[in-house]
């Protein structure tokens, strides 16, 4: 395609989920329950393990770390989406659009990487408890967690700017937010170097993360296969079960977002996928991976509770 129809548009405009007005409303208020019940349960999370001294251990430090993506990686979508689905204007400016991308892209890559130290951790644990102390001290705890989120900015301050140094056609986004992928068919320009970049990235980090987790599962499973309580044995699988079904959510609709070739991409499904992972899954990680805990539950029953009733 010639120079001549090469833009850089000054605004974008995001044409969301759907234009019908009854479903407009039905998305408003369903995505609104679930970013106030995202906020919630993972600012819940952190002020519980801030307030119990038995908690300060390093699953509950991941845990919190977690919480702080999910609450960040929320914000950075759902309050335009919000706008957008009411508002007949739903535009974003460039420089909104560029830092959109770029924080939901890094802290979504944070999360990958941190999901994976989560399952080292609960491996370690469970499958070396002798020596937990000895490996997952607190500096360890630390540096894993920075390397979570120097891997997920650092990454994406490779990417944003490579999209948005292309030349684009047109200016109407058919998805919900800035993304990658929909950003590609917007280009006048052959993307195909983009897109070895990010499934270059993609494999690096996102599959090397889920293999990592799916090894850590796999020995864990087979640890509680020698547990000789039925009891013990069932309850431990019912959690494993749960921590795998919310895994497999997340990496699975990001593989499908960011490892797929752009010939395949499908706008529609695009939408589907994306919702999972940057609404559905933030808002039931604390619900999962802690509000089913005991220690929680109590914390909340006796300290929370009992200081409201006062």
């Amino acid at each position: 395609m010639g120079d001549s129809n090469e833009t850089s548009p000054g605004r974008f405009f995001l044409l969301g989920l759907s234009n019908v007005p009854y479903l407009q409303v039905t998305c408003f208020v369903t995505f609104l329950i679930m970013y106030i019940t995202t906020l919630t349960g993972n600012v819940f999370l952190i002020i519980v393990v801030r307030i119990n001294s038995k908690l300060q251990t390093p699953m509950y430090f991941f845990l919190s770390n977690l919480s702080i993506i999910d609450i960040f990686f929320s914000s950075t979508i759902m309050p335009k989406i919000l706008i957008n689905t009411l508002s007949e204007d739903r535009s974003i400016s460039l420089l909104g659009c560029v830092l959109q991308m770029y924080f939901h892209m890094a802290l979504g890559g944070a999360e990958c990487v941190l999901l994976a130290v989560m399952s080292y951790d609960r491996f370690v644990a469970i499958c070396r408890p002798l020596h937990y102390q000895t490996i997952i001290t607190k500096r360890i705890c630390a540096c894993l967690a920075s390397v979570s989120w120097a891997t997920g900015f650092g990454n994406s301050l490779i990417h944003t700017p490579l999209t948005f140094q292309l030349p684009f056609c047109k200016s109407h986004v058919n998805h919900f937010f800035c993304e990658m992928p929909p950003f590609f068919q917007l280009s006048c320009k052959d993307t195909r170097t983009n897109e070895i970049v990010m499934q270059v990235a993609g494999q690096f980090i996102i599959l090397c993360a889920f293999l990592l987790t799916l090894v850590s599962y796999v020995h864990i499973i087979f640890t509680i296969l020698n547990i000789r309580s039925s009891q013990g044995r069932q309850k431990a699988f019912s959690t494993c079960a749960s921590h795998l079904t919310v895994v497999s959510v997340y990496y699975g609709t990001i593989m499908f977002m960011y490892l797929k070739p752009r010939s395949t991409y499908s706008p529609e499904i695009g939408k589907i996928m994306s919702i999972l992972y940057t609404v559905v899954t933030p808002m039931l990680n604390p619900i999962i991976y802690s509000m089913r805990n005991t220690e929680v539950k109590d914390t909340i029953k006796l300290k929370l509770f009992r200081q409201s009733t006062h």
